[in-house]
């Protein structure tokens, strides 16, 4: 009975042990700001991660693409065995030959094909600078998405904290009606009532902590930390920032072609396709080299070896008769020409609508800022000079329940409109092809 007592307790601290583990594990926290936010994106984000190993594999395809003139080295030896008949030069029959040879040596050969060779040379090289136009595009979608995620978060911490004030003062307001009370000035349906508001205050605060840690799961997720930790904003108030300026505005669009890395890529690209359709047009005027010597020591295997060197090579003009015939080819370089020339236009059309837009939201919320400053200062007001009016007793419960209504609806309304601003400067700072 004592030695089950004793496992019972083992088990137990065990399994404390492992809670309070998992406690420890789970109360992982990381203060950020927006600045370690970007830091850490640019550096874990797996994304970007995938895109500059993109920008690695077309460096690497580059450096295939040169090696197209370098010969192959070889070394090594072979045997031959006849049985049987064989036929000589002048058609003569030989019967029951049974004879050997051995060769062993070096050499280097090499088939130089220069139309493809130099061509496909230069569409590599061409795709090569435009895969590091594409990373800085894809890492700008990346870190505009991390940013807006972050501003999601930032609102819903503030949110969070908002409420959570809120709560502290409904609590004290209920405190306050409850002496009242006691004391005989208030009726305890107003008591009810202010407990009743308390409570509806706690449980939107628990609706804006959900919200909180879910942008927090959101945002690390992105960042590629540890799924379990915790993000903590440092920054107390939210600001609008001011990016662009006015006289940016008005001259977006020429920036944004000027300077957008996705169209730079693109444009790019189609280069080295016409570089790449030229293996089967001007390419066909260029010969193919084919250069083969080695140096050796052959004869009958079971006698001494003598020495021998060759050397081979070839001059050769190809003529592809499905090129001339069909150009099956030749139309397969066009459509791709044609399909990446519409590419463009599409981008250049997604280019406009993001500037269009950016630039509105950026007008539009900051007319909303503006007004939901004015409102949630004037909420701010209208509860403080509420809960003044509660102490000395000239004012209903109700009404002050109806003023933190208010007031929680304003100051939301004004995080939610700055937030909207910021993400908006920084869409069109992106639109107008700066790099984050």
């Amino acid at each position: 009975m004592k030695r089950h007592v004793n496992m019972t307790m083992i088990l137990a601290v065990i399994l404390l042990a492992g809670f309070s583990g998992l406690a420890k594990a789970q109360d992982k926290t990381q203060a950020v700001n927006l600045e370690t936010v970007l830091e850490l994106g640019g550096a874990n984000n797996l994304t970007i991660q995938e895109y500059k190993q993109r920008q690695k594999l077309a460096l690497a395809n580059l450096a295939k693409a040169k090696e197209w003139w370098l010969p192959d080295i070889f070394a090594g030896s072979t045997i031959h065995q006849l049985w049987g008949n064989a036929m000589n030069s002048d058609g003569k029959i030989f019967t029951n030959v049974d004879r050997q040879s051995f060769w062993g040596g070096t050499g280097l050969s090499a088939t130089l094909d220069f139309g493809d060779g130099i061509y496909k040379a230069k569409a590599a090289k061409l795709k090569a600078r435009a895969s590091v136009y594409r990373t800085q595009a894809e890492k700008n979608k990346a870190m505009l998405n991390i940013i807006e995620t972050y501003y999601d978060f930032l609102s819903a911490q503030l949110n969070y904290k908002a409420y959570e004030q809120l709560v502290a003062e409904a609590d004290d307001l209920a405190g306050q009606i409850a002496a009242q009370v006691e004391a005989g000035l208030r009726f305890e349906s107003e008591l009810l009532l202010a407990k009743s508001n308390s409570n509806h205050m706690r449980v939107e605060m628990l609706f804006a902590r959900i919200q909180y840690y879910n942008r927090s799961a959101t945002l690390v997720k992105l960042l590629n930390l540890n799924p379990l930790m915790k993000l903590v904003a440092t920054e107390t108030v939210l600001a609008p920032l001011e990016l662009i300026t006015t006289q940016s505005i008005d001259v977006s669009f020429d920036s944004a072609y000027q300077s957008r890395p996705e169209l730079k890529s693109m444009e790019l690209t189609l280069q080295s396709l016409y570089e790449e359709k030229k293996t089967t047009t001007t390419g066909l005027l260029l010969p193919e080299l084919s250069v083969n010597a080695k140096g050796s020591y052959f004869g009958d295997i079971f006698n001494p070896l003598d020495a021998t060197a060759e050397i081979n090579g070839a001059l050769l003009w190809k003529i592809p008769l499905g090129r001339l015939l069909s150009g099956g080819e030749l139309k397969q370089h066009n459509a791709r020409i044609a399909l990446q020339k519409i590419k463009m236009k599409q981008t250049m059309a997604q280019v406009n609508e993001e500037v269009i837009s950016a630039r509105e939201q950026i007008l539009a919320a900051k007319e909303q800022t503006e007004v939901a400053l004015e409102g949630s200062q004037l909420g701010e007001q209208a509860l403080k000079q509420s809960i003044e009016r509660q102490q000395l007793g000239t004012v209903r419960p109700f009404e002050i329940l109806q003023v933190m209504e208010i007031y929680i609806k304003s100051r939301l309304d004004h995080l939610k409109a700055i937030s909207t601003y910021n993400k908006a400067q920084y869409k069109l700072f992106v639109a107008m092809g700066n790099d984050l």
